[in-house]
């Protein structure tokens, strides 16, 4: 017979770690659900055999690294494990610019609300730039960039949720050695090390330097008595009398077992995708959930994701492989460049990755236009692991959030039903257009060649690593499925706490907004 949690939380990226861990210091009884696997340094995908994929069509028997999805016009990327998407992103915490909340926002999420959420977070997760002495040569050629465009004012190094000794510098002796990993026993108990540049902060860090959530809100967490389950898919949510049913397959040994669990409260925070899906299939498929309006699914936005490569005559201008993935950003987000408002980051990515792109290609990724992205990115990035001379520039931006996700019933198997994302480039167009107009200028004013982004230019195909809305914020349930809170409408206790519920693009990187909102939300549950 299964037991009464107060709380079960699906999910443990940012939305999910936080909540848990902050009911959990309430005196709360949580469960932690997560889909993905709970991984250490010592099963971290490396080589093109290894768990690099997570499908969600075959998770018994594919459950790695990476959860690619391929839409019309659109690539999403999300992590799967323990961490969610802090296992895979760039550790860039950048607040929101205060000027965001002032239109398509509860009147109640203000800037200065979330201020002292941003620096809860950045407490918890011990944020950091990069010293000085440890400048990256990306991050060089950004600025040399930015000053010779007249944008020096602009340019500054982004937070990072890394851990720097400043001890470390590419003039030592085989510096990219871990003996130069300073270890250490962080604020939660978890052992860790210092950041020697190794590249691989997407595809999990050898010497754990990168804060991930499972080295701080999560093992706060258990430390509290939360119950944190890996491998287990939640399929529906169902309402009962003391609070809600959630039923689950729990992956064991290639198989999916069928299981469920209760709770006073359930909290979703399973990223943007997996959210609004759970509840589409509980509204629409299961009718569990029927109550939930006509405004889930929609407001679904790429946050302007654009990635450009830049080739340079000198491989060691850009040493592309090495140091943090993201360092610096130059930010158009206070005024407007074309009446736009977007960031741009220098993007690096690891050797290894490369891995991960084979296997896709190997698996087959039911979409040609995506067949088609992967591959032009293997081209690009191919090459020395210490010398490439590919600089990626990174655009992210107010795009128009205008998409939609919905089910769907394939053609070949009318009898299930698919997650279907129906979005268009035309509204959307314009600061993507800018963007890249930035991303040509950065690479002319530096020596380097912009190869062409046929994805964009052919297809009007992109890739987001910043996958928005489905669950959007609103004043009442005409204009958004949760209120400022994150309750859904019509279900007490039952929450949505991730990028889902965000009614607009965040334009900068969305994590550390994310995270204040879960903080915020967490502490207003009793």
């Amino acid at each position: 017979m299964s037991e009464m949690f107060d709380a079960i939380v699906i999910g443990s990226g940012f939305g999910g770690a936080i909540t848990a861990c902050r009911l959990a210091e309430k005196g709360m009884k949580v469960l932690v659900l997560e889909r993905g696997r709970r991984w250490t340094p010592q099963e971290y995908p490396r080589r093109a055999g290894d768990a690099w994929l997570f499908s969600d069509r075959q998770p018994a028997r594919q459950h790695g690294w990476l959860d690619l999805r391929f839409f019309a016009n659109m690539t999403v990327a999300q992590a799967a494990g323990v961490g969610g998407g802090s296992l895979a992103y760039s550790s860039v915490a950048l607040e929101a610019h205060p000027s965001l909340f002032t239109n398509g926002w509860p009147r109640e999420i203000t800037y200065d609300e979330l201020k002292p959420c941003y620096d809860r977070v950045t407490q918890m997760m011990h944020l950091q730039s990069v010293p000085d002495g440890q400048l990256t040569q990306r991050f060089k050629l950004a600025r040399e960039a930015a000053e010779k465009l007249g944008h020096r004012d602009r340019f500054l190094k982004t937070p990072l949720a890394v851990s720097f000794s400043p001890e470390w510098n590419y003039q030592l002796d085989d510096p990219f050695n871990p003996k130069h990993s300073k270890t250490f026993t962080n604020a939660h108990g978890q052992q860790q090390g210092t950041c020697i540049h190794l590249g691989n902060c997407d595809i999990g860090c050898d010497v754990r330097a990168k804060n991930t959530l499972d080295l701080n809100y999560i093992p706060r967490a258990e430390q509290r008595g939360a119950d944190v389950r890996p491998l287990h898919l939640v399929r529906r949510v169902e309402p009962r009398e003391t609070g809600y049913r959630v039923v689950f397959d729990r992956i064991h040994q290639g198989r999916l077992i069928r299981g469920e669990e209760s709770a006073a409260h359930v909290l979703l925070a399973a990223g943007s995708l997996g959210s609004t899906e759970l509840l589409l299939r509980c509204r629409d498929e299961h009718r569990t959930l029927p109550k939930i309006g006509r405004v889930l699914g929609r407001h679904w936005s790429a946050n302007a994701n654009v990635l450009s490569m830049a080739t340079y005559p000198d491989g060691s201008r850009v040493q592309q492989t090495l140091g943090p993935s993201i360092s610096g950003v130059l930010d158009f987000m206070d005024t407007r460049s074309n009446g736009q408002q977007f960031v741009i980051e220098d993007d690096g990515f690891p050797n290894l990755l490369l891995n991960a792109l084979r296997a896709c290609l190997d698996t087959g990724t039911r979409s040609d236009l995506g067949r088609s992205v992967l591959a032009q990115i293997e081209e690009h990035v191919s090459g020395d692991e210490r010398s490439r001379n590919v600089m990626v520039w990174l655009g992210a931006g107010m795009d128009a959030a205008d998409g939609q996700l919905t089910l769907r019933r394939p053609v070949l198997a009318p009898w299930t039903r698919t997650l279907n994302l129906r979005w268009t480039p035309d509204r959307s167009q314009a600061v993507v257009e800018a963007i890249l107009a930035v991303h040509r200028s950065l690479t002319e004013a530096t020596g380097g060649r912009l190869r062409p982004n046929a994805a964009w230019s052919l297809f009007k195909n992109m890739v987001t690593l910043h996958p928005l809305g489905g669950c959007a914020m609103g004043a009442t349930p005409d204009t958004g499925v949760v209120n400022h809170l994150g309750q859904v409408f019509g279900y007490p206790n039952l929450y949505v706490v991730d990028g889902s519920i965000l009614p607009t693009p965040i334009g900068r990187n969305p994590s550390h907004t994310i995270a204040a909102l879960a903080e915020r939300v967490a502490a207003h549950i009793n």
